[in-house]
């Protein structure tokens, strides 16, 4: 596979490895909490403030990523900031002001490092290739989302209820991820793309939505609306959990979810650079629409079982593919900061829409967060269909 260099490979595997160590612990999380006193409503706000404090530094450190030419040095730092915040959480766990800080250090890091590692990709692939590549490292990274919690399901088959161990369990994959950083280099860029001399203030980088082309900004307000009411993965787990499922089917699941991302996002890729990044997302935002408005009413094992695999595929279609969509709507020596840009305003709707959800759910029940979920892609999915004007790709 040309496409896929050894920067490339080096940038998957050490996704994968670190998604062992953050997936082990995504469906024990709302669960653990709940467990020891936690409302619905202060997870919904947790999980929401946690991407928050990514999306405020996502934009920012992929324009300074775009300004200096240096983007290996923030994926090494971003990925150790998440490796030693993972144990922090459990040690005071029932603080919650401790939480809220330990959980937000975790996606700090993830905000240090998203824009600059999604832009190496970018930079790495040629114009023809980008679902192809955002596809392989969504398909590796997904590979470690599915290993990490068939750890925790076989630690807590033998060690029921024990969740605090999972925590520290999780630091050791988590720091071969940083090991396998230091391999990465930065690769010299032209003295004409480089600014080190303008200072990139907190807040700046949004001011590239002003000044982004009309594909940019037509794209990505559609994909920010549908985030709008794109709630945390958390809330399905939740769902299980109220239909009465125990905490092995709860990780079987979700850990099958993920081997479906990840044996079908590298084909979707491959697929969406020849017939189209367009239809493969819109075919996504179908699959939401129909995983949601399932999840409203079901309650069989099996219901959850074929809405988690269409969960899988809808991840698939979208994922790699948005990223792979924006990438070519932005000048070269911009990817960092519309990536981050794109990522960071994600971010802040995902903050709204878990806090709406936790909310909702409080005050009405699951039935609306599905539903309210489920209507919203169909719209986006009509907007995409119809609005032509992000058409016109660059890169």
């Amino acid at each position: 596979m040309k496409a896929i260099t050894r920067t490339i490979l080096i940038l998957s595997l050490v996704s994968l490895v670190n998604d062992i160590a953050s997936e082990m612990l995504l469906p024990i999380m709302p669960i653990y909490l709940k467990s020891i006193g936690y409302s619905v409503l202060f997870i919904g706000v947790l999980e929401g403030l946690a991407e928050a404090t990514a999306s405020l530094s996502k934009g920012y450190f992929g324009k300074i990523s775009d300004k200096t030419g240096k983007r290996a040095s923030f994926v090494k730092w971003g990925y150790t900031l998440s490796a030693v915040s993972k144990p922090l959480l459990v040690l005071f766990a029932k603080n919650s002001i401790w939480v809220l800080f330990t959980r937000s250090l975790e996606r700090l890091g993830k905000g240090i490092r998203t824009a600059p590692r999604d832009a190496i990709l970018a930079d790495e692939s040629k114009h023809g290739d980008r679902g192809k590549v955002f596809g392989f490292h969504r398909a590796m990274d997904t590979v470690g989302a599915a290993i990490g919690p068939s750890i925790a399901l076989v630690f807590l088959y033998y060690n029921q209820g024990k969740y605090v161990s999972l925590f520290y369990i999780s630091f050791f994959p988590g720091i071969i991820a940083v090991i396998l950083t230091l391999w990465l280099k930065d690769k010299p860029k032209p003295a004409e793309v480089l600014s080190t001399k303008e200072r990139v203030g907190f807040f700046s980088q949004f001011k590239y939505w002003k000044a982004s082309n009309a594909s940019y900004k037509a794209l990505v307000s559609g994909l920010l609306f549908f985030a709008l009411f794109n709630s945390a993965d958390a809330f399905l787990i939740l769902k299980m959990k109220e239909s009465g499922m125990g905490d092995i089917t709860v990780i079987v699941v979700y850990v099958f979810y993920n081997l479906v991302f990840a044996l079908s996002a590298f084909p979707i890729g491959i697929i969406g650079d020849k017939m189209g990044l367009k239809p493969m997302l819109l075919i996504g935002l179908m699959l939401f629409a129909g995983v949601y408005f399932g999840m409203a009413y079901s309650q069989s094992r099996i219901a959850f079982i074929i809405l988690f695999f269409l969960y899988g595929l809808y991840y698939a279609f979208t994922d790699g593919i948005s990223k792979a969509w924006i990438s070519k709507t932005c000048d070269k020596k911009d990817t960092g900061t519309a990536l981050g840009v794109f990522s960071g305003l994600q971010s802040i709707c995902t903050l709204l829409a878990s806090s709406l959800a936790g909310l909702v759910w409080y005050k009405f029940g699951s039935v609306y967060v599905f539903y309210i979920g489920g209507a919203a892609a169909l719209l986006v999915a009509v907007y995409l269909l119809f609005n032509g004007k992000y058409d016109s790709q660059k890169n």
